[in-house]
């Protein structure tokens, strides 16, 4: 599970920087069609992000968190992840909730997800790789 996941991310990682070098913001909200691809593409690269770190747990029997932030707080205690990028993964948890249930961000006019902060989320690839990479490791 875990490698067919990880290959799974790098496709994905790989598609998202294709986006950034690719497409401005004014190109990604002038199309919704693309909007969904940024949108979408985010949102499956940071579950599997989670997935993967629901399998670390379980498969290395390090507990049963209650929620996803708490597997990735586990894998930094045990270090399998150093407290630095521990922190921008758990960030990225944070991210994943805002794409799924659209809550905690001001809603101007119904815009819902703020688009231009989503793209400037695809700076910080090198994050979810650097993850990727520890993980394989485990």
């Amino acid at each position: 599970m875990i490698d067919d996941k990880l290959k799974r991310l790098e496709e994905n990682l790989r598609i998202l920087s294709k986006i950034k070098g690719e497409y401005s913001i004014d190109d990604i909200i002038a199309d919704k069609v693309d909007e969904w691809g940024l949108r979408y593409g985010l949102f499956e690269s940071l579950q599997i992000v989670i997935d993967l770190a629901c399998g670390c747990v379980a498969k290395k029997n390090l507990g049963v968190p209650k929620n996803y932030s708490e597997f990735i707080t586990i894998l930094i205690t045990n270090k399998y992840l150093n407290k630095e990028l521990g922190e921008k993964i758990l960030r990225t948890v944070g991210l994943r909730n805002l794409l799924v249930h659209e809550y905690g961000m001001p809603v101007p006019q119904n815009a819902g997800i703020d688009i231009r902060k989503l793209y400037e989320y695809l700076s910080h690839i090198q994050d979810i790789k650097d993850f990727a990479h520890a993980i394989s490791k485990v």
